[in-house]
């Protein structure tokens, strides 16, 4: 069931969503070389319990962090180790969701860590833009097939490949409600987008192929074929007045 938010609801979902946004950005900052994933999610919980929310991914589904940090060929999901040092070159996908006085916003970036390749920023700039692309699909009166067939427009335009495996999804009082949001699809099709609705739109691009497998700890997700991977996500709410990111840093 897709429920739509009130005035007040998406007021509160805006203070969430800064939050998460701020976490971040802070965690973001923090990737540089000889720092621990495990450090970088710690900045992230320590930004959001500081603003008096608390961090959704801990502890969901069994989650051990309170950010997903994935490296280079890791899609999402992520657990964050002190075993696990940064290097010159990677590329760090971080997601954070924060929830406050009761509902949740969740976002994602991927980050360079001090010079990267020129084929790992070309893969970043073209998973950001095909989140963007994205958004400004979903408008009232659209259908999220408009959404997902922004993202993989152009994203495959670029020599990309859009994972099918994992897609966003409506957030609100719980991090994922209805409807799910895939970043692929076809124009005109799909639930038709209303005001009141609250959705992550969350692009993940691979490099290669568009094959994912979970290893054995039941979360970290790598591309199948080892090349890289981005990953890049907004909070929004549909409104009259078109799209609005509520995941949006001070």
């Amino acid at each position: 069931m897709i429920v739509l938010k009130t005035a007040r609801e998406l007021k509160i979902m805006r203070q969430a969503g800064r939050i998460a946004a701020n976490a971040l950005k802070a965690a973001g900052a923090a990737v540089e070389p000889g720092v621990s994933t495990w450090e970088i999610s710690h900045v992230a919980r320590r930004t959001i319990e500081k603003a008096g929310a608390k961090p959704t991914f801990l502890g969901y589904g069994g989650f051990p962090a309170s950010a997903c940090v994935s490296v280079n060929n890791v899609v999402i999901h992520g657990i964050p180790s002190k075993r696990q040092i940064i290097r010159e070159g990677d590329i760090v996908s971080i997601d954070v969701g924060a929830t406050y006085e009761g509902f949740v916003g969740d976002n994602a970036f991927t980050f360079p860590c001090g010079k990267v390749s020129r084929e790992a920023q070309a893969l970043m700039d073209a998973t950001r833009e095909s989140l963007y692309e994205g958004i400004r699909a979903a408008v009232a009166g659209n259908r999220l097939g408009d959404v997902g067939s922004a993202v993989q427009r152009y994203a495959e335009a670029r020599g990309y490949s859009v994972v099918r495996d994992f897609v966003g999804h409506g957030v609100g009082a719980k991090m994922h409600e209805d409807p799910s949001v895939p970043n692929y699809g076809t124009p005109g099709r799909g639930v038709r987008l209303l005001p009141g609705m609250t959705i992550a739109i969350e692009p993940m691009v691979n490099e290669g192929v568009a094959g994912v497998q979970t290893l054995e700890d039941g979360w970290t997700t790598v591309t199948a074929d080892g090349k890289l991977a981005a990953h890049f996500e907004h909070s929004i709410a549909i409104t009259p007045d078109g799209p609005v990111i509520l995941t949006v840093p001070d």
